[in-house]
Order: C-alpha cells, then sequence, then structure tokens
C-alpha cells in the first residue's frame, strides 16, 4: 500500500495521461485512415469495464477484501485477450488503457483477438503462496461470466506467472465442469503451455531490434545496447544480444543501473538476479536510471515503467535507435522530438508483440489439442514480426508519419473494419 497521498495522486494522473495520449493517437490514426467521428467514440473506451470484490481469507483466519478489474476493449474481431497483474498501483484506468493497447497490438500482428486486460489490486511480494493461490481462484470465480475460451482470454502479467495462470485454469474448469486449457495462455507446458512463451516478449523485441538495425545500417554484432530494466523481458533481451554479439552497456532495476564501456557480463547478472530481476544492489559503482537512458549507445531498449523518455530528457538520448519494450515509456512529445531528430523509434505495440503471438500460438494448440516443438514456434513468430514490422515501417514512409502513428494506423484498421461489417457504426 502508497503510503503517501501525493504518491497515489501522481501515479493516478501519469495513468490518466498514458490513457489520454493512447486516446489522441487512436484519434489521430483513425482520421489519418479517413474513418468518421463515431468509430472513435466506439473505439475511445473498452466496450466492457467489470470490477469486483474478492474477500480472501488470509493465513492468519482474517478476511481481507481485494478489488479486481477487468476490461474487453473491443471484441468485433473475436474474443479478447490480454494479462493479468498483480500490483498494488493497478486502476480501472489503468486497465482501460491497457486493454486498448492489447487491441492495437492483435491487430498489428493481424490476430483474430480483440484486447482485454485485468489487475487485482494487492502485493503479491507480502503475500503467501497459499494466499495468492486463494486470491487466483477468487478473481476467476468473480469474472466468470465474463470470460471463456471464446469470450475473454487471461494471460501473465506484472507478478503474475504460469503458477497462477494453472491455478486459474483449474478454478475455471472447476466452474465449467470441463478440461479448459484454451481458458487462459501462459500455463506450465505440462498443462497445454507453449514453447517459448516465457520469452516470447523479448524474442519479438530481438526480431524487432534486428529489423530497425537494417534500417539503419547497424550491424548487431559489437553494436552497444543499453537495457533498461531487468524483469522477464529485460533479462531475456539482454541474454539474446549478448548471445547475438552485441555490447550489453548497461542494464537497469527498480534500485539504480550498471555500465560498462566494454559491455556487462550479462551471464553473470542473470546468474546473481533474485526473483524480482534486481542485481544492482549487489554492486557499489552503479549510476541512476536517468543517466543509463542518456548514455551514447547504438540501441536503447525501455523495458521498465511508462514515461521514461519525456519532453525534458529526449533532446539528451544519444541512442540511434529506440525499441520500447515497456509499456508507454516514451511520451508523445518525446515521440515527436526523437522522430525529428532522426532516431528511430520502434513503438511498444509493435515491439513487444511477440507476447500476445505466441499466447495466440498456445490458443491455438489447446483448441486443436496438438502441439508444437519450440523451433516451430519461433519460426512462426519470426515470420509475423518480420511482416509486422515492415508493414509499419512502410506506412510511416508512404504517409510520412512516425512509427507510433503508423503502429497505430495498421493497429485500429481491422477492428473498425470488423465493427463496420457487423453493423456497430
Amino acid at each position: 500500500m502508497v503510503a503517501e497521498n501525493g504518491t497515489e495522486k501522481t501515479n493516478q494522473e501519469e495513468t490518466n495521461n498514458v490513457l489520454k495520449s493512447t486516446q489522441t493517437v487512436i484519434h489521430k490514426a483513425l482520421e489519418k485512415l479517413g474513418y468518421p467521428e463515431e468509430v472513435y467514440e466506439l473505439l475511445k473506451e473498452p466496450l466492457r469495464m467489470m470490477t469486483v470484490k474478492i474477500p480472501i481469507r488470509m493465513d492468519d483466519g482474517s478476511i481481507k477484501i481485494f478489488t479486481g478489474h477487468r476490461a474487453q476493449h473491443n471484441d468485433a474481431v473475436g474474443p479478447t485477450k490480454g494479462g493479468i497483474r498483480f500490483h498494488p498501483g493497478v486502476t480501472e484506468t489503468e486497465v482501460k488503457a491497457l486493454s486498448i493497447w492489447m487491441s492495437l497490438k492483435c491487430g498489428i500482428v493481424d490476430l483474430p483477438y480483440g484486447g482485454g486486460k485485468g489487475g487485482i489490486v494487492c502485493d503479491p511480494r507480502d503475500m503467501s503462496f497459499r494466499e495468492l493461490e486463494r486470491l487466483s481462484r477468487g478473481y476467476v470465480r468473480a469474472i466468470s461470466q465474463i470470460v471463456g475460451p471464446t469470450k475473454d482470454i487471461p494471460a501473465p502479467d506484472v507478478f503474475t506467472n504460469s503458477q497462477i495462470m494453472a491455478w486459474m485454469m483449474d478454478e475455471y474448469s472447476r466452474i465449467d465442469e470441463f478440461n479448459s486449457p484454451g481458458f487462459i495462455t501462459g500455463k506450465p507446458l505440462v498443462l497445454g503451455g507453449s514453447h517459448g512463451r516465457d520469452s516470447a516478449t523479448a524474442k519479438g523485441v530481438t526480431i524487432c531490434i534486428r529489423e530497425a538495425a537494417k534500417k539503419k545500417g547497424i550491424q548487431i554484432e559489437g553494436a552497444r545496447v543499453v537495457v533498461q530494466g531487468f524483469g522477464n523481458a529485460g533479462s531475456y533481451l539482454s541474454k539474446f544480444m549478448h548471445d547475438a554479439g552485441a555490447k550489453v552497456v548497461g542494464i537497469s532495476d527498480a534500485y539504480g543501473a550498471l555500465y560498462d564501456p566494454n559491455g556487462l557480463d550479462i551471464d553473470y547478472l542473470l546468474d546473481r538476479r533474485d526473483s524480482f530481476g534486481t542485481v544492482t544492489k549487489l554492486f557499489n559503482n552503479t549510476i541512476s536510471n536517468k543517466e543509463l537512458l542518456e548514455l551514447e549507445c547504438d540501441i536503447l531498449v525501455p523495458a521498465a515503467i511508462e514515461n521514461q523518455i519525456t519532453k525534458d530528457n529526449a533532446h539528451d538520448i544519444r541512442a540511434k535507435i529506440v525499441v520500447e519494450a515497456a509499456n508507454g515509456p516514451t511520451t508523445l512529445e518525446a515521440t515527436e522530438i526523437l522522430t525529428d531528430r532522426g532516431i528511430l523509434l520502434v513503438p511498444d505495440v509493435l515491439a513487444s508483440a511477440g507476447g500476445v503471438t505466441v499466447s495466440y500460438f498456445e490458443w491455438v494448440q489447446n483448441n486443436q489439442g496438438y502441439y508444437w516443438s519450440e523451433e516451430e514456434v519461433e519460426e512462426k513468430l519470426e515470420k509475423i514480426m518480420v511482416k509486422s514490422f515492415n508493414s509499419i515501417y512502410d506506412t510511416a514512409q508512404t504517409r510520412r508519419v512516425d512509427m507510433r502513428l503508423a503502429a497505430y494506423m495498421v493497429g485500429v484498421r481491422k477492428m473498425a473494419e470488423a465493427s463496420r461489417f457487423r453493423g456497430w457504426i
């Protein structure tokens, strides 16, 4: 729980800004595509938003009431799809914004989904294993009427993992009285999970980095890479870049950043980090996250939290390429500044779409009861991400817009067309 009201207010303002900036770009994208105003009115907010109260018996015998949310942005294309996060800072506005981003991601990689998102206001770091199980099952019971393999398919997100997905699948299967692996993705392999799901987001970002580097004439081998964030996406990404021959010169976590112009020993850092991706506390010669972002490098990857590159520091960014692995790390003003400076920015809705793509693969495998090898998954992901990157890059060039607006134009078109054919607008 946040102790200071001022911090709560600041977090809420930032979340509101994220939703507003998302709506602003959607509006511009629809205008560029020639759609009437009613299409924007339909797509600017989720079609459905459910807020639930979840009573959970804690280990000490007390009852605690948790608040959960589930947003379903638009299901004109197909069932909605998106993660569930366990975090003390979850808000209704944040869940709405994230569901819209999921719709855009699904449109960009051409999946038969709309966007969904869920969250529970809690701090899993202060909860026992059994308390987390009760909360996971309680959430599924509370939202069971609006979710399912053909309605809305959850997945892991911040502070949730394959074990939590397993509990949720089991609870839904009990309610449904039928084994339903397709209800949720990000499950353990033995319960119908897909190979490559854990590293899918980072793998997608890696593919986007490679394609962006080609456009800028940069060789990956020997390229200087800075990664802000060392959680799931950031750590896998650092490893992939290191293994490809790049020099990862900087990484960071919530407590600070590490820098070595000759390249960090990524394998050593991965071996020493804790379960929350923290490693910098083990070192004395750290730098700040602000200093990390402004390091001279070829490729900068914000893979942490929102609003890291703003109008205040965009002029100080010294990368040739910025690839967003986090949700909303660059503001609209900063996007404009970076683009004007000739920095190629690959937006989050494209770069981090690898996760939902492999989640789609998992759902397909569950539905057909036939499972693919890791090589097959990687081959299919590669094909989709390369095609999506080139589609957005070409749109940006031909329409003379930045990559973010181009991505929104590609991402929103499928939803708008499906809504039109259904007769909604």
